[in-house]
């Protein structure tokens, strides 16, 4: 799977448990699918998979069931990233030997690392591995942001078809632009605010987005209106789509909501996400949650 195809719609598809906690693979199998079929372009292994909450074992089958479900129909990106190098590196080998079109990797979150530290991180997960390694500043959630000299500095050491970019720091716009700018317009560069910023980063030149699952039926049909310049269908999409998605406020925000929403859809079969969990939908946020995306569907099936 070539790099040039990554782009377009990926969603990082959610993790479905059994009542005892160990993987739903029945339901996960027909997430990935379901995602393909609603128009997506490939799927993505990501934070909101929860993967910080696997094991090594864990992360690595979960890993090889988002491939054997979903390489087939487009281009899977799996994370590595983790608190030592050596431990990214394995996910990185691995990763590759199961097919993975990319990685992606968020920098250790337990500790505020310098330059030289994160350039030597990245450095041992790049020449690891021969598919593309996306650099996820996932500020937004974990960590701190990573200097945007330093993410350039990997590009011009690397090239644009080894080192790709999904920058979460805030503010998303400025820094966006800020890293296109210095990479001189040769970053492929993913969107990853979850959607609610997807027009303002389609202007400044991403190649794609990266959202939860829940709302891929929103989502792609916005990417395709602002591929086609239709800013009307677009902004009529967009708006309860950004509303929907900003009464997710944090990681386990994202993780209520969606695999709330993906009950809903008739895709999971619970709600289960693995504790400690630092948020828990109330009746009333469920309420506006659901008005929300029926907002949403009424507006996409206004524009059809």
């Amino acid at each position: 799977m070539s790099q040039r195809e990554i782009k377009g719609v990926l969603p990082v598809f959610q993790t479905p448990w059994l009542d005892d906690e160990t993987l739903d693979l029945e339901t996960l199998e027909n997430e990935i699918h379901w995602l393909y079929d609603c128009g997506a372009d490939g799927i993505v292994m990501a934070m909101v998979s929860e993967t910080l909450r696997l094991d090594s074992e864990e992360r690595e089958y979960l890993a090889e069931a988002a491939c054997k479900f979903g390489a087939s129909r487009g281009p899977v990106i799996i994370s590595v990233g983790a608190e030592s190098s050596k431990v990214a590196e394995r996910y990185a080998r691995h990763a590759e030997s199961i097919g993975a079109a990319a990685v992606m990797a968020i920098p250790p979150v337990s500790i505020g690392l310098g330059e030289t530290e994160l350039l030597a991180y990245y450095h041992r997960i790049i020449r690891a591995i021969q598919i593309p390694v996306i650099v996820q500043d996932a500020s937004g959630y974990v960590g701190k942001p990573m200097p945007i000299a330093m993410q350039a500095r990997l590009l011009e050491e690397f090239g644009p078809e080894r080192v790709q970019y999904k920058p979460e720091a805030s503010p998303i716009g400025p820094k966006l632009s800020e890293l296109r700018d210095a990479t001189k317009g040769q970053a492929c560069v993913f969107e990853g605010t979850g959607g609610i910023a997807l027009p303002d980063s389609f202007r400044r030149g991403i190649v794609g987005t990266m959202p939860g699952a829940d709302l891929i039926r929103g989502l792609v049909p916005l990417w395709q209106a602002l591929q086609a310049g239709d800013s009307a269908r677009a902004d009529a999409i967009h708006g309860p789509l950004a509303a929907l998605i900003s009464t997710q406020t944090s990681l386990d925000g994202f993780l209520a909501v969606e695999k709330h929403l993906l009950v809903r859809q008739g895709i999971f079969k619970n709600t289960l996400v693995r504790g400690p969990v630092g948020f828990r939908l109330d009746r009333e946020t469920a309420q506006e949650v659901e008005r929300q995306f029926d907002r949403m569907i009424r507006a996409i099936e206004a524009v059809d």
